[in-house]
């Protein structure tokens, strides 16, 4: 906690003795505490907000590559669409570094390796123990270009923060630091594209690079015009002002829904002795029984079908194979009557298919619906007797 808290300090002193104007600092700050994702995704409960901490600390310690290069690493351990992010980072860093010794180009050979370290060591991890490099995500979520670039042409903007740094002039004038932070977002963004972007709502994978933005907005003001400037932080601020009034609201109650969504599936839940549901956090924490992960997160076998995230090709005599004694289809509207749960609406592609299907509705009938949140909720089906 020692190191942690040095670390925040080290960043506080590093902004507050750059050269920008008190207004610029401040309106960084102000626009980086009005950042949904960053706001989100701390809080979420998920690695996401040690991957920002980690992130931040790495980019206000580029001048110092060894500690740049670790830190930078270990957040791409957790994300792993951020190593390229860690390896330029790094390497930049170590370029830049100075009064260093020996040459330049081993330096940053060097840094780049400690960076790159964390993430072959997960993929090593995953060869031994699952025969595979990659997380099982990557084959249960596949995804294109198309859907990548539109996720990051989304994620720049209500991330906000890519907005304030996005002057080239005055970052290519501006401190070493600024240039490498800079660098290595237009690679992160890259390497975002490349994946084909996440289905997870407020743009997860831009989150851990919001922080180290603001820092290289703040070193790179000075060498930007003040309309320039003032432009940005505008549109900037217009974007956080729509993301927080129209998106931000709806997070709000995603713990309180889900909480009481627990409550209610645990007397429907609580002894099952199998769950089948693409969801399937929530009802982990429902039930001890074996879940049938229909997304495929969690399953091989049904990560190697055909379809993304949502829209698996399970077939229903494959699902009768698990012998789940519940499952559960989301469905947002319809008369939430269980007795007519087969005309949804379903509005995943897995489960319209299982609903639609005979076969299915001979094996399970519906006992119950849960509501989650407005008209969206759970018909809960249990196995036939």
């Amino acid at each position: 906690m020692r190191g942690v808290a040095r670390r925040r300090r080290g960043a506080r002193r590093r902004i507050g003795r750059a050269r920008a104007p008190s207004a610029v600092k401040a309106a960084g700050l102000a626009l980086l505490a009005a950042c949904v994702p960053v706001a989100a995704h701390a809080v979420s409960g998920m690695e996401t907000g040690i991957a920002i901490a980690l992130a931040t600390a790495a980019a206000v310690a580029t001048s110092r590559p060894l500690a740049c290069a670790a830190l930078a690493g270990a957040g791409a351990s957790l994300r792993p669409e951020m190593a390229p992010w860690a390896i330029v980072l790094a390497s930049l860093a170590a370029l830049g570094a100075p009064r260093a010794s020996g040459s330049p180009w081993g330096r940053a050979a060097a840094a780049a390796a400690i960076a790159a370290f964390p993430f072959a060591a997960c993929a090593a991890v995953r060869v031994a123990a699952f025969g595979r490099p990659a997380p099982l995500a990557v084959l249960a979520k596949p995804s294109d270009l198309s859907h990548g670039l539109a996720y990051a042409a989304a994620g720049v903007v209500v991330t906000v923060t890519p907005i304030l740094a996005a002057s080239p002039w005055a970052i290519a004038r501006a401190p070493r630091a600024a240039r490498a932070v800079a660098i290595a977002a237009a690679v992160h963004v890259l390497a975002v594209i490349a994946v084909g972007g996440d289905w997870m709502p407020y743009a997860r994978l831009f989150a851990p690079i919001a922080p180290s933005l603001v820092y290289a907005f703040v070193l790179a003001a000075p060498y930007a015009s003040r309309i320039a400037t003032g432009l940005r932080v505008a549109f900037a601020a217009a974007a956080a002002a729509l993301v927080v009034a129209r998106a931000a609201p709806a997070g709000r109650h995603v713990g309180a829904d889900r909480a009481a969504l627990i409550d209610r599936a645990r007397p429907l839940l609580g002894a099952s002795r199998g769950v089948a549901s693409v969801d399937v956090g929530w009802p982990s924490a429902v039930t001890e029984a074996p879940i049938v992960d229909l997304a495929g997160l969690t399953d091989p076998a049904i990560a190697a079908l055909p379809g993304g995230h949502t829209s698996k090709r399970v077939d229903p005599a494959m699902l009768l194979s698990y012998a789940p004694e519940h499952l559960l289809l989301y469905v947002d509207g319809g008369a939430h009557d269980p007795s007519r749960w087969r005309e949804g609406p379903f509005v995943r592609a897995v489960e319209a298919r299982l609903a639609a299907s005979d076969l299915v509705a001979r094996h399970y009938g519906a006992i119950a619906y849960l509501p989650l949140h407005g008209d969206a909720g759970y018909f809960v089906l249990r196995e036939a007797r």
